[in-house]
């Protein structure tokens, strides 16, 4: 075939970004949807940082815009020089790299360095609307998948100043395009946070709930309230702020604040100039080096390190609930949607900023700071003495045998990628199950009941707690930092509980067991929920499975096609399975646990953070953040109530 000039394909404007969009915003997914409202959230927010801004409107519409108004600036509307026949606003909304943070004239420091981040959410968007208010007038201008469809209109007079985008996500180009409150609600909370003393409201014209973000001591009352149900090793938390804007070379401003819990995992969530850095970087590398070295130089000056004992960063990570932001000009990060920092430098001055202050910290309180101390020695002791201890689980062979869980019922295949481990709720649904597997290769582990909320419940009762004991003992990898893949017992894992209330209730039970404490299960595609049936219909000798009342009545009229030739009415009996307990092996088989004709769905995790946050607010301490939880999700789960 021949090669030459005619195979050269020119994009013009922004059909690149509609052609390749996974290389803008990472995907054409529910992550990549949301990462449209992140970068305009950023440019309201940039704002905020330059001291021109001091609130920010969000709002989710009924006809599923979004809208995003600051009152800063607003976004210039004079003629650009390069182009004289367009103003700047429509330059900045039609050109790649095209924007005011490319020198330190209009932002010192910001979140959208790239100058795409609108013109990307442009390019991406069925419709945009940009409304200007500044030096006393209001314009308007009006876009499609990146084109203006009206020229810049001058729609009337006005005293407000700042910007406002809506616009409606391209349905060519997103599968979904459903905004999910839950990932906008973290959105505006966290900017709130990160920028004190800013009010960000965020209106869901759905339901007709406002929320309201306003945190005038910045990350520090974040934390407060972020870890209000927490127990802490001592209550004085560890923060600081240091602006060092006046130093030429590397200029940053870094604030943090954290707190030392007695549970096994923490959490930090990082930032550069407010956005999340969801995969890390230099910044918690530093911040990982400073609480390293100071809590081993106060050990050492305070004898406090047993002979043979060296703390290391896990021992002083484990439990530790932080939050680092810091901004800078210019950063580098690792991918376009910017979920990782790489400023080299970066790890350097952090580390020395926070160094300084932790030692002030410690010696300041001396009493409290040996506490803290003590307990992250005892945790390097019981890693060692773990690791001195550890045995790895494998399967029962001929010279093997272990303790497994007695209500266990293991296969015998030996090989993990071929086997699987069905959790099920209770004795008489495990009956059924462990009838219908197949031997080989299912294995069959009932639970009583509905296991500990591992979200409320202390590490003491965690740890005496029957049923998850055999289920950390059954999948062989112990848990927590503990956890080790290499001796995962089976290949799959798979919830099986009732397709009602009551079996979404201990599924979320085991799922909220699993993400806590064996994530990697999760991250590496081990975990899933099976899909049993809630109807059976049976016309004459055939019967037809159906999962829920959508696909029944489907079903029902894909029967009557088929079977009522010539307009005759066909009989379907209808009968709604209680429980799995109810099916008998053969049912249970066909439907739920034969590969050939189950339906599994895995489990996987695309946005940690909200994750996280979801699991909190539904499954956590607060009442108040439950019944929030449920007022939101009322509309969607109208008519659909399980009772």
């Amino acid at each position: 075939m021949t090669y030459d000039a005619s195979h050269i394909e020119v994009l013009e404007g922004l059909e690149g970004v509609r052609r390749r969009p996974g290389m803008y915003v990472g995907g054409t997914d529910l992550k990549a949807l949301h990462h449209l409202v992140a970068e305009i959230l950023d440019n309201a927010t940039d704002e905020v940082v330059a001291g021109h801004a001091n609130r920010i409107d969000v709002v989710l519409t009924r006809e599923g815009a979004v809208s995003i108004q600051d009152n800063g600036r607003g976004m210039p509307v004079d003629f650009h020089p390069r182009y004289p026949d367009k103003s700047a606003l429509e330059v900045i909304l039609t050109k790649l790299h095209a924007g005011g943070k490319f020198n330190n004239k209009a932002y010192t420091t910001s979140g959208g360095l790239n100058g795409v981040g609108i013109s990307v959410v442009n390019a991406l968007s069925s419709k945009t609307v940009v409304i200007v208010e500044r030096d006393g007038h209001c314009w308007r201008q009006s876009f499609s998948r990146g084109v203006p469809i009206t020229a810049l209109i001058q729609e009337g007079e006005t005293r407000k100043r700042g910007t406002r985008v809506e616009f409606f996500p391209d349905r060519d180009i997103f599968p979904d395009v459903t905004f999910h409150v839950e990932r906008i609600l973290e959105m505006c909370r966290a900017k709130a946070y990160l920028n004190r003393g800013v009010r960000i409201h965020l209106s869901v014209e759905e339901t007709g709930v406002l929320h309201e973000f306003y945190f005038p001591g910045g990350v520090k009352d974040y934390i407060d309230q972020w870890l209000a149900d927490k127990r802490f090793i001592i209550e004085k938390k560890f923060s600081g702020m240091v602006d060092q804007q006046t130093e030429v070379a590397n200029p940053i401003r870094l604030e943090w604040a954290m707190g030392w819990t007695y549970e096994e995992k923490g959490k930090v969530l990082s930032y550069c100039n407010t956005i999340p850095t969801l995969e890390g970087g230099t910044h918690e590398s530093g911040l990982r080096a400073a609480l390293l070295r100071g809590m081993r130089e106060f050990a050492e000056a305070r004898t406090l390190l047993p002979k043979g004992i060296t703390i290391i960063a896990d021992d002083v990570m484990d439990g530790l609930w932080a939050i680092i932001s810091i901004f800078i000009h210019e950063p580098e990060f690792a991918g376009q949607t910017k979920e990782r920092l790489a400023s080299t430098w970066v790890t350097r001055q952090v580390e020395s900023a926070v160094k300084d202050h932790l030692d002030h910290w410690l010696h300041g309180d001396v009493g409290q700071a040996t506490l803290l101390v003590t307990a992250i020695v005892e945790r390097a002791q019981d890693r060692m003495n773990r690791r001195k201890d550890l045995t790895q689980i494998k399967r029962k062979t001929a010279t093997t045998r272990l303790t497994l869980p007695g209500k266990l019922t293991d296969c015998t295949v030996g090989d993990i990628t071929q086997s699987e481990l069905f959790i099920v709720e209770g004795d008489s649904a495990g009956g059924s199950a462990k009838q219908a597997r197949n031997r080989y290769n299912q294995a069959v582990l009932p639970l009583r009941g509905k296991i500990l909320n591992v979200e409320q419940a202390n590490l003491e009762k965690f740890e005496k707690n029957t049923e998850i004991q055999s289920l950390i003992t059954a999948i062989g990898t112990g848990y927590g930092r503990q956890f080790d893949i290499s001796t995962l017992r089976y290949g799959r894992i798979v919830i099986m509980t009732d397709a009602d209330v009551d079996g979404a209730h201990i599924a979320s039970l085991l799922l909220t067991f699993f993400f806590r404490f064996m994530a990697p299960l999760i991250e590496n595609g081990h975990l899933y929920l099976a899909q049993p049936p809630l109807y059976r219909l049976t016309a004459g000798s055939e019967s037809w499975y159906a999962l829920d009342d959508v696909e029944k009545e489907v079903l029902m009229q894909t029967i009557q096609k088929k079977k009522g030739k010539g307009g005759k009415v066909v009989k379907i009996d209808q009968s709604r399975f209680k429980g799995l307990g109810e099916m008998d092996p053969k049912q249970l088989r066909e439907t739920t646990m034969d590969p050939g004709s189950r339906r599994l769905l895995r489990v996987f995790v695309d946005d940690s953070d909200l994750t996280h946050g979801t699991f909190n607010r539904l499954m956590g301490k607060k009442p108040s953040e439950r019944f929030a939880f449920i007022q939101e999700k009322a509309p969607f789960a109208e008519g659909s109530l399980d009772i």
